[in-house]
């Protein structure tokens, strides 16, 4: 044994740590990049060996049961608790411990630092498909091409020759095995995708993402990846939007905007009713608020629900009013006391009465010789609640009446219990032909993007009154909506000749375009504003 070899797995493990810990503070910055550039790689063996080295330990550890003593049904279940990962990175270690199980040849290439974990899974997936008699041997041909500098496409192409040299005309293919996709919903609403596409399938991608991730114009400050993220949404949007989706039949995204009793009871307008969009809990998968709510009410149907909660504090206040406006004390002996009996509305008392348990203003019982019981008590809140109820919902209730009374034609559709309005179109089909016909394309300066898949957006935001009319609507391009204006707070100006300018947050840049495209000879002059407005 070398004096520098470790005498067992404690001091291992604790020359582990020690130089992990003075690797992560050292001053690396001030190093030659030869130097830096033998760290990486050496940092990418250390991987390699370390996830031979957790697998192994993994296996022995669930192999006896270990995780039993502390309480724990599994392995994955007492690294998820023990050391504090999250449910993927458990199930991840544990699928390591066995794919490395069943590949001897590949957890060795690993122990040795010659194979980088990822192109072992990848290794390990490809041979699981061939007969278990021929995986080591593929297995040891592989990780020897690993070694000898192939990279990953050979790699990938030996093991295709050796799956149909070792496939029988009998293997039960169903050409699906080579593909697979999945999209993880995360905290607030945010995805996470990862998969194994075929090679169809990437190129029809690859495609889609190079169309539409050009950047947008000199304003545009995404990194390329940002871009091909806002591809991918924009092309599910388009996809969307082109009626090419099963039952969305080309209806845009709708809208539920949350609305809590008392923010309706304290709206003097319009805007109070949009800017309620903020309650809504932003940690369920699809609730927007803030910029992206006000983007989002631009161009979609809006469906407004009035939501409440139940204020014990004010029920049990309300139950005491009643209570005392019929003469019946909260004690025994406190205030007049009717005989026992059923408390009528305008303080009689009729014995032998019966009350409501939740009834929609029925007598209530009540015991004057005695205090309350709770059971009689919380029929008397239920019974009150109920009345309530009545009076504050259905189509004609204080609710739907308050948010009916509201400026703004999308909030004021006829109603449903308890209260829910019908969705309602935000950009009528005639609008939104007269916008698309002013401007064929998207109205930011400089940009081309075809009208038709652009998004509606009103200049002045309908969160501040803005009307839904020809002369406050423009196409934006998805980018220049979401992004531009309602993200980084562009400013987007329309002129009377159709022209539009956009300045930056802060006016320090500002793009002027030239007169939109129209339908006219060049040299006709541009229809005036009032001529567009009648369109509308």
């Amino acid at each position: 044994m070398c004096a520098d070899e470790p005498s067992g797995v404690v001091e291992a493990l604790g020359m582990l740590d020690r130089s992990l810990a003075y690797l992560s503070t050292a001053d690396v910055a001030s190093l030659p990049a030869a130097v830096q550039a033998e760290a990486l790689r050496m940092l990418g063996r250390a991987e390699a060996r370390h996830t031979a080295a957790h697998a192994r330990v993994l296996g022995a550890f669930a192999g006896q049961g270990g995780f039993e003593d502390d309480g724990h049904g599994s392995a994955r279940s007492w690294l998820k608790w023990q050391t504090r990962v999250t449910h993927g990175a458990a199930a991840a270690s544990v699928a390591w411990s066995r794919r490395l199980a069943a590949h001897p040849v590949i957890a060795a290439a690993l122990a040795s630092g010659g194979l980088s974990p990822s192109w072992a899974r990848h290794v390990c997936e490809w041979t699981d498909r061939l007969p278990e008699a021929q995986r080591a041997d593929a297995d040891e041909i592989l990780a020897g091409a690993a070694r000898g500098g192939a990279d990953l496409a050979v790699l990938g192409g030996l093991a295709r020759e050796m799956y149909e040299r070792c496939a029988s005309p009998d293997d039960q293919d169903d050409g699906y095995q080579d593909r697979w996709f999945r999209l993880g919903i995360t905290f607030g609403g945010a995805g996470r995708a990862e998969g194994d596409l075929t090679p169809g399938c990437a190129a029809a991608l690859a495609a889609v993402l190079e169309a539409l991730d050009k950047k947008a114009g000199p304003e545009d400050a995404r990194t390329r990846e940002q871009r091909r993220h806002d591809a991918l949404e924009e092309a599910c949007r388009r996809l969307i939007r082109a009626g090419m989706v099963p039952e969305r039949a080309g209806q845009p995204t709708q809208v539920q905007v949350h609305l809590t009793l008392a923010q309706v009871r304290g709206a003097p307008g319009a805007s109070a009713a949009e800017d309620a969009w903020a309650v809504a809990r932003a940690s369920q998968p699809g609730w927007l608020t803030g910029p992206d709510a006000e983007a989002a009410l631009c161009d979609a149907t809006v469906v407004p629900v009035v939501t409440g909660h139940v204020d014990r504090a004010a029920l049990d206040q309300l139950t005491e009013m009643f209570l005392l406006g019929h003469g019946i004390g909260h004690h025994a002996g406190s205030g007049p006391a009717q005989p026992g009996g059923t408390a009528q509305p305008g303080g009689t008392a009729q014995p032998g009465g019966s009350g409501g348990a939740g009834g929609r203003g029925g007598p209530v019982t009540v015991q004057a010789s005695a205090a309350l019981s709770p059971a009689t008590r919380e029929r008397l809140r239920r019974a009150l609640l109920g009345l309530a109820a009545d009076a504050l919902s259905g189509p004609d209730g204080l609710a739907a009446r308050l948010r009916a009374a509201l400026d703004g034609r999308p909030l004021t559709t006829v109603s449903l219990p308890l209260d829910i309005g019908a969705a309602g179109e935000t950009i009528p089909a005639h609008l939104r032909r007269a916008v698309t016909t002013r401007h064929l394309h998207c109205a930011f300066p400089g940009c081309d993007q075809p009208g038709s898949v652009c998004d509606i957006h009103h200049i002045v935001p309908r969160s501040r009154g803005g009307p839904t009319s020809l002369p406050n609507l423009v196409p934006l391009c998805s980018f220049h909506h979401l992004t531009a204006i309602h993200r980084w707070g562009w400013h987007l100006i329309l002129h009377s000749d159709g022209t539009t300018s956009a300045t930056s947050p802060g006016g320090g840049r500002t793009l002027h375009s030239h007169s939109p495209p129209t339908h006219s000879p060049p040299s006709h002059s541009p229809p005036s504003q009032a001529a567009l407005a009648g369109v509308g």
